[in-house]
């Protein structure tokens, strides 16, 4: 079996800015190469049992000298494998990408190169900052700031001081005095503008704002270190216009997100589309049920008169179970389709189905006060539900009709999530986000007696009345209560808390 190589640009951090043919390598490759600059965020998308090769390297401590990067990407592609080197920024922008292809080439190894974004362009436009401006700068040209012993024959410090372009220096900053020694020195106005941007395109991106006369004093008294940019130039002066990342509403802050696995992308998006860094904690995972007695209420489904849906999940097993009958949504004719919470009709509404009755809050017992407005003795109710919900909506349609309970899957705990879940919740976290009862229990239960000792101190967020009640029958505090029940309104409430 013959291997391939793909050497990709992973970006500059921000994990949407890769390549759709970057994200295709990911997903299809047996090994990924990775190194400290590529958002490691990315592994989530590889496939099951692909293998992970941490090589990072910071500035002279590196875990494998490239020699040897280059003999195990070569090495792994040898015995037929689909190999990813995951490389930040863009992989022949001070990435030796050159180096590792060549030694691809040179053993008729198969490989392509998939480009990046190059954090020399990315970084600056997340810190507001343009590379070139018609009023600034027509060009602009990118430094290694690792300056070789033999540098002066190699960089023109001259030529670089004197042109009007501006100036990037990547991983530069432990050079960055005898960078602003040499352009003052060949002629660059001492107080050119200077930017230093820290993790640029991350939640935690830092920048730096000075001039070149200050630059070095500055950066040691602001503690700057790598990984950072140098911006030099006037380009800079647009920064306090332009700023568009550092002013997004949750920049800087870290968010634990604790839905199942699968869920927990669509409330992580939002927060990274914010500016903030989602922190999955998958505390519960759905496992489905043997559903040959939901299988035979479809059959008998003309029987009832309502179907009740109380869950995104419930919706999704429900379609999964008739698509795999050969039926579709043509068997809610005569039906009164119900449902509790957005979400959950959302999910209806994406197979082709508008809910009968939503009820203005997002829970059992506001179903109930809308059910029981038509309800009549000789009705017949079909919930299909998961094992850990409430008994409340069940009970109280029994007093009214006949109902026909199936449970159709349960939340279990995340196994995976044990081994995180203390290192995570000792980081400097700002919030915890809770978006059920069970995703409450199940964490308490992963930490088990120590939990009030880890959470006490922490903001907890609460999608729901409900979702706080189990909080506060733990002992602990909400720091705040969504409005509404929903994704949608939990991250309304963070934008709130941090305006």
């Amino acid at each position: 079996m013959k291997g391939k190589v793909y050497l990709v640009g992973a970006g500059p951090g921000d994990t949407k800015l890769i390549t759709l043919k970057g994200l295709e390598c990911i997903k299809k490759s047996d090994v990924i190469i990775y190194d400290r600059l590529a958002n490691d965020e990315f592994l989530k998308e590889a496939k099951d049992g692909c293998e992970f090769i941490y090589v990072g390297k910071k500035s002279s401590n590196h875990i494998l000298p490239q020699d040897k990067i280059n003999e195990l990407i070569l090495q792994k592609c040898l015995e037929g494998k689909v190999v990813t080197r995951l490389k930040g920024g863009d992989p022949y922008v001070f990435g030796r990408g050159g180096e590792e292809a060549e030694k691809l080439f040179d053993n008729g190894v198969d490989f392509e190169i998939v480009p990046g974004i190059t954090s020399a362009i990315g970084g600056l436009c997340y810190a507001g900052i343009p590379i070139t401006h018609r009023d600034y700068a027509s060009s602009f040209h990118v430094i290694t700031g690792h300056l070789r012993d033999d540098e002066e024959k190699e960089i023109n410090w001259n030529a670089l001081a004197n042109c009007k372009g501006t100036l990037v220096f990547l991983m530069g900053i432990g050079n960055l005095k005898h960078i602003s020694e040499e352009l003052i020195k060949e002629g660059r106005d001492k107080k050119t503008p200077v930017a230093l941007i820290s993790w640029a395109t991350r939640y935690n991106q830092n920048t730096t704002i000075t001039d070149l006369e200050n630059a070095y004093e500055i950066a040691k008294e602001k503690n700057v270190k790598a990984p950072s940019l140098i911006v030099v130039g006037d380009v800079v002066k647009v920064r306090n216009k332009l700023n568009f990342f550092e002013n997004s509403a949750l920049f800087g802050k870290k968010v634990v997100v604790t839905r199942a696995r699968k869920q927990s992308s669509y409330l992580s998006d939002k927060i990274k589309l914010l500016g903030g860094k989602a922190v999955e904690l998958p505390v519960i995972k759905i496992e489905k049920n043997n559903n040959q007695k939901l299988k035979k209420e479809i059959e008998n489904i003309k029987e009832y008169t309502h179907i009740v849906f109380t869950s995104r999940n419930g919706v999704e097993i429900f379609f999964e179970t008739i698509d795999e009958m050969g039926l579709d949504s043509r068997i809610f004719f005569n039906l009164k389709v119900c449902s509790i919470g957005m979400g959950t009709s959302e999910e209806l509404m994406k197979r082709g189905i508008k809910a009968d009755i939503v009820p203005k809050k997002f829970v059992a017992e506001s179903l109930f006060d809308e059910m029981k407005k038509t309800l009549i003795k000789t009705d017949k109710v079909l919930v299909p539900r998961s094992e850990n919900a409430r008994d409340f909506l069940v009970d109280k349609l029994k007093e009214i009709c006949k109902v026909k309970e199936l449970y159709t899957y349960r939340t279990i705990i995340d196994e995976k999530s044990i081994e995180i879940a203390e290192k995570v919740l000792e980081e400097d976290i700002d919030y915890i986000t809770f978006t059920s009862s069970s995703t409450v229990k199940n964490l308490i239960s992963i930490l088990g007696n120590n939990y009030k000792d880890m959470l006490l101190n922490k903001k907890l967020i609460s999608i729901g009345p409900i979702t706080s009640k189990t909080i506060e029958e733990f002992g602990l505090k909400v720091y705040k209560e969504s409005h509404i029940a929903t994704i949608d309104g939990l991250v309304d409430l963070l934008i709130e808390d941090n305006k």
